[in-house]
């Protein structure tokens, strides 16, 4: 079953590379160790391991209820929590700019892209459905 979860993520870490290569021309083989983007990559895994474990201990098991209610969460966080602190962090990061005061507290810009818009957290599910049918 863990299977399922790892097949989910780096299928959507690949798939990563391969949009923004369509889309931009670039191969940029970092985007396979990050987070954010399209699709995600966290929904995948949770919804393909959930997939599988509903398919393998029955949908009405308790591990699978355990398992679903990990991958709302899971997915919730995706579009409302790691959304809002990447916006909160792109806020941050020009804010810095405009002070120069400011400017000695940040060594480094801060990450903007932490978290995924609702297509990019359906799209991970859906590749998730597909990949945990696929164990």
């Amino acid at each position: 079953m863990v299977w399922a979860a790892f097949l989910g993520m780096a299928s959507a870490q690949l798939l990563k590379v391969f949009i923004v290569w369509l889309s931009d021309r670039v191969l940029d083989w970092s985007l396979l160790g990050t987070s954010g983007g399209m699709p995600s990559s966290h929904t995948a895994a949770v919804v393909a391991l959930t997939v599988a474990i509903g398919r393998l201990h029955a949908w009405d098991s308790a591990v699978f209820a355990i398992s679903l209610v990990n991958t709302i969460i899971v997915m919730y966080d995706a579009a409302g929590v790691r959304r809002s602190a990447g916006d909160q962090a792109r806020i941050l990061n020009i804010l810095i700019t405009q002070f120069p005061d400011l400017q000695e507290l940040q060594r480094e810009q801060l990450r903007e892209i932490l978290g995924h818009t609702p297509f990019e957290v359906l799209a991970g599910a859906a590749l998730g459905l597909i990949m945990g049918n696929l164990v």
